[in-house]
């Protein structure tokens, strides 16, 4: 009886230790191929640039390429739907921006916040309307009288619907703002609208589009924020102008559930690392964006649970226009 006991215990003990040299193995072997960065929007615009610059960053640090995929389409669920149905081994991550508000859809999408992992909470930016250099509207206020005279008249440019650009237009109509929203899932598409006169307004992160400010083609009527932005001096908040709505733009990247932990951690590791890079500090200020705004995988399903209660407090003021 004490042998059969002594051998269980042995077998367990020799069970154990292999498992734990597989998992150590895995780590170490791992990558050991290409790892797909999946941008679930079109080539130009902020998200392929975040992309890009994370890949290139990572690259030197993981030993392997990480080459950007554009997946665009159904406002980034057709992106995220890609990398959802990809195999659980750590070789496929997305880029993770405003899709959080496809989950306030009705009927809502078949995955959850428990589908995903997030290895990282990249970067923060305030969001803002945009008209074009050359726009009648000098002032948000120019702006706001010719919308609240002429309702459903004036079109706004956006990401796509369902996203969390149409729950803030839903919210400016729920306050007698009656725009138009129209979805335009490539960037430069978007950009283009109100250079060309197929939209009115922009809605959009000033970083994004910085180069089209310095060139002297659009220019900002206001940021949705409680202080200025150091790079805008002169351009008010949706605080000063009686609006009470921020809802800065977060970029996450994030592996499907079930991807084993420790190839989890190399990744979260590495971009943990990319996030206090010198390199990645001058893109966030290039990026007109929050300095702070790296939170790590421990942390960041608890922040993008709490962004989806504020998409869902958003949703109930605005409601369905």
């Amino acid at each position: 009886m004490a042998m059969r006991f002594s051998h269980r215990i042995t077998s367990a003990l020799a069970s154990l230790v292999l498992a734990l040299s597989s998992a150590a193995a895995a780590a170490e072997d791992y990558p050991r191929r290409p790892i797909d960065f999946i941008v679930p929007w079109g080539v130009g615009g902020g998200s392929d640039e975040f992309a890009r610059k994370c890949a290139s960053l990572l690259e030197p640090m993981l030993k392997v390429s990480v080459p950007v995929i554009n997946v665009p389409g159904a406002s980034g669920a057709t992106g995220l739907d890609k990398m959802l149905t990809s195999a659980t081994d750590g070789y496929t991550m997305s880029v993770f921006a405003d899709t959080i508000s496809h989950l306030l859809r009705n009927p809502p999408p078949k995955w959850t916040l428990n589908d995903i992992v997030p290895i990282g909470i990249m970067i923060s930016q305030s969001s803002g309307f945009f008209v074009s250099q050359n726009s009648p509207y000098k002032a948000w206020a120019d702006f706001e009288k010719a919308a609240r005279a002429k309702p459903d008249t004036l079109k706004v440019a956006i990401v796509g619907l369902g996203s969390a650009d149409e729950l803030i237009v839903n919210y400016f109509r729920s306050k007698g703002i009656k725009l138009i929203a129209v979805p335009f899932a490539k960037p430069g598409e978007r950009y283009a609208s109100i250079l060309g006169g197929h939209a009115d307004l922009l809605l959009e992160q000033p970083g994004d589009v910085r180069t089209m400010m310095k060139g002297k083609q659009m220019r900002p009527l206001m940021i949705f924020s409680e202080k200025r932005l150091p790079e805008l001096p002169d351009t008010p908040t949706t605080k000063e102008l009686g609006y009470d709505i921020t809802l800065p733009q977060f970029r996450a990247v994030i592996v499907k559930a079930g991807t084993p932990p420790e190839r989890v951690k190399v990744l979260a590791n590495a971009m943990e690392k990319v996030a206090r890079s010198d390199a990645y500090k001058a893109y966030l200020k290039e990026q007109i964006a929050d300095e702070n705004s790296f939170i790590s995988a421990k942390e960041a399903q608890a922040f993008m649970e709490g962004e989806l209660r504020k998409m869902k407090e958003l949703q109930s003021l605005g409601g369905k226009q």
